[in-house]
Formats: structure tokens, sequence, C-alpha cells
């Protein structure tokens, strides 16, 4: 039996459609037609039953899917631990992470991973939206909170710090507040992520919590795009320290609250990476965990 064919007709069941299946794979959809096709006769059952609006799989084809996706993961397992006993750092390392952070710090930090290990191929997928990790086949995620999933194993690899920024252009204009509660009569640019966006929060060094309520004109998505807008001197904003580390040195950006800690959310906010608990963690996989350790707990 081809274990492509069994490949296709599984991703079709995780996409939900043939075109979806085609599309992630970036393959033409007859293809998968015909893949499937070819294993029902195969297996001389129906996997799908098919209508103009909907497919859906049969009581049969959840059987076989069950045992085909753990077949290939079998094989897919026997494959990494052959190549690794070969001595072979080798293979596609799948990452996901944020767009902002992927371009910020993951990006800079490639050119060494690939010196480190010239026979790695890294699928790197940058989303704001939360990835499920198995059925997406993700190796590893770089969050910037853990996730509830017990199923995934995380490492804390740092921890973030936030600040209230602004571009000393604005500062010259508007002046610099002199307290939080200043931040309240100012034109905030702000996130549009749940919970952070119409209040910040300031610790001082006594340990003193003040809770702002903040407004503004601008409010994005992205935290790139935030960070772009606060370089541009349109308002205060909140950014975390890797994003804006070396616009502060430099003095591109100005920390309107040095002596205090800021957040959106809560004071404990961490980098984290996370991976799927398995069996076996093939050397590919380990190369990277490893990489990102050593470099970003350096940063």
């Amino acid at each position: 039996m081809d274990t492509e064919h069994l490949k296709l007709f599984v991703e079709v069941v995780q996409q939900g459609s043939f075109a979806a299946a085609a599309r992630k794979l970036d393959i033409d959809p007859s293809a998968v037609t015909r893949a499937v096709s070819a294993l029902e006769r195969d297996l001389a059952f129906r996997l799908f039953e098919r209508t103009t609006r909907r497919l859906v799989v049969t009581e049969a084809g959840k059987i076989y899917h069950d045992y085909a996706s753990k077949l290939l993961q079998n094989l897919q397992q026997a494959a990494d631990e052959a190549r690794d006993l070969a001595g072979n750092t080798a293979g596609v390392v799948r990452v996901t992470a944020s767009v902002t952070f992927g371009y910020t710090v993951i990006m800079p930090l490639l050119p060494e991973l690939r010196a480190a290990h010239p026979s790695l191929e890294i699928d790197l997928l940058l989303t704001d939206t939360l990835v499920d990790l198995v059925n997406e086949r993700v190796d590893v995620a770089l969050r910037l909170r853990q996730d509830t999933d017990t199923s995934m194993i995380g490492t804390r690899l740092a921890k973030i710090r936030y600040h209230i920024c602004a571009s000393p252009d604005y500062v010259r204009q508007h002046g610099q507040p002199r307290m939080p509660s200043d931040l309240q009569q100012r034109d905030c640019l702000r996130c549009s992520v749940h919970g952070y966006r119409s209040s910040w929060k300031l610790r001082d060094t006594t340990g003193h919590v003040e809770e702002v309520d903040v407004d503004g004109w601008l409010v994005v998505s992205n935290s790139l795009t935030l960070h772009r807008a606060a370089l541009d001197g349109h308002g205060p904003a909140l950014l975390p320290d890797w994003l804006v580390r070396e616009d502060l040195a430099a003095g591109r950006l100005v920390d309107l609250f040095p002596g205090h800690e800021a957040t959106p959310t809560h004071f404990d906010n961490t980098l984290w990476l996370l991976y799927p608990s398995r069996d076996y963690v093939p050397k590919r996989v380990r190369a990277f965990i490893d990489f990102m350790k050593q470099h970003i707990r350096d940063q």
C-alpha cells in the first residue's frame, strides 16, 4: 500500500476537505482525489461520504484514520531514530511563533543556527493565532504564555519585561508624563488583543501597583506595527523588552517610566518553549531546542 496515499487521506480528514488538504500540501486537488480513490479501491470500502456541500468520514474511515495516523507516526519515529543512530542532525524542524517574535528574535538567529547545523531545514510558521501543535505537526512553539495543554512539555526561556515607550519627538512635543495617571490624558497606542487594550498596570520600586485606564485613536492587532507607530511618534505604547531593547539603548525610544515595571496583564510574563510530549525527541528537534535555549537566554 502506498504510504503517500495514507498521508493524503489523513490530511483530508484533518483539514476537512480535499481542497483544504491540497492547499495545505501545495498540490493539485485532483491528486488528492485520485489518491483517496485509489486507497478506497485497495480497501474495498468507502472512507468518505461525499455530497456537493460537505465531506463526511464514514465509520470505517474513522477507524482506518486512527490506525493510519498511528502508523505514519511510527514510521516517522523509526526514520528519526535510524537517522539519529547514523549520527545525522538533519531533517525538517517545524516551528511556530508570533509574527513579531519570529521577525524580531528568531530570524536574526537563523544564520548562526545554519552554521551550527547546516543539514537542518526550518519550516517557520509565523502566526498570531494559537496553533494546535499536534494537528499541525509542529515540533516546537515559542510562545509568550504557557499552554494549558498538559500534553505539551514547557521550558521557561526568559522573563519578559514591558516598557511604556514613546519617541523622543513625541516627548519634546507633548512632555514627559510625571506619573502613571497622566497617561489617561494621552492618546496611547493600544493593542487589540483581548486583555491588552483598555488598561496598563505599573509597579513601582516599593511594590505599589497602579492600574491605569488608557485610550487613544490608534488600535492595532500586531505588536510589530505598534512598535512602528511608537517610533513614528504617534504616542506611548506598551512594548516588550525583546522588541524595544535596541531602540531604548540607541535613543530611538524613551522609557517614560524607567522606575516602574509595566504590564498589560500580570507581572510574571515569561517566554516559553513548548513541544509535544512524545516517547522520542529526534536529534533534529533537540538540536533546535538546545540552540534556542542557549541563545535566547544569552540575550
